[in-house]
């Protein structure tokens, strides 16, 4: 099960750990390893990179941020190769993909010269990046013949619990979920509200949206630590975050 049709596939800069992940996913397709199994590894992995920004060791940091990538990539893999696709899965890992980022900015700003508040303004903004990258890239998904669809455009009500999962994990992480990431969606649909009505965005549209992808905004952080400019990275994000404005605005001039 493949998340998009083939003509509707593109170049996803934050997708770079993709083929290493298929292959960490192919070693574990008959093993007693699960989807579950595989997200609670990335979130070590993000631990210990931000352990490793505390400590000052930017390059195994990298390291850690770069592995983490990649394992993340594996999870969903795992899942498709052993068709056990699951709501649970999908909600632990967002919710996991936000308190790691949040945990990053923190360690951050705890080792660089960054005021609290300017790395809360770019948490938000990493999230918001995030956010308009995932209603666009939803909108393919549940357009594209045969793509992915446990992913929702708009997440406002408890999905039903797929074969294999129990309905009240669903429902605890649905409701974790539409806690942490629900500002953020409303943000981002209120500033695109006829996104969903589009027939496809094209390839290169999705290309360009792929600099928001979260691999893409942790290569970021991980390629300015070990070149020391670990007092840029949340005026960066901050900056960063202006471009939501410019992808909006092709889209709703160039893709109708």
């Amino acid at each position: 099960m493949s998340k998009l049709a083939a003509q509707d596939k593109f170049l996803d800069l934050s997708d770079y750990g993709r083929t290493f992940g298929r292959l960490f996913a192919s070693q574990l397709k008959d093993t007693r390893f699960t989807p579950i199994h595989v997200t609670l590894l990335f979130g070590i992995s993000g631990l210990f990179a931000i352990y490793c920004i505390l400590d000052n060791h930017y390059v195994f940091a990298a390291f850690f941020i770069v592995l983490k990538s990649i394992i993340d990539a594996a999870d969903g893999e795992l899942a498709r190769l052993k068709n056990t696709p699951s709501y649970s899965g999908r909600y632990l890992d967002s919710v996991f993909d936000i308190i790691l980022n949040f945990m990053f900015f923190m360690a951050i700003c705890y080792v660089s010269k960054t005021t609290i508040w300017f790395t809360i303004l770019a948490f938000i903004g990493i999230q918001l990046q995030g956010t308009l990258y995932n209603y666009y890239y939803v909108i393919l998904r549940n357009k594209s013949v045969g793509g992915d669809t446990t992913s929702k455009i708009f997440e406002y009500k408890t999905p039903k619990a797929l074969p294999g999962e129990s309905q009240q994990s669903v429902n605890i992480l649905f409701g974790i979920y539409t806690v942490v990431y629900g500002l953020f969606d409303k943000i981002i649909h209120f500033l695109d509200q006829d996104a969903y009505k589009v027939k496809t965005f094209p390839n290169w549209f999705m290309t360009l949206l792929s600099v928001y992808g979260l691999g893409f905004q942790l290569l970021i952080i991980a390629i300015m630590l070990p070149l020391g400019l670990i007092e840029f990275i949340i005026p960066f994000f901050i900056i960063y975050t202006l471009l939501i404005f410019v992808l909006i605005g092709i889209r709703k001039v160039y893709i109708k």
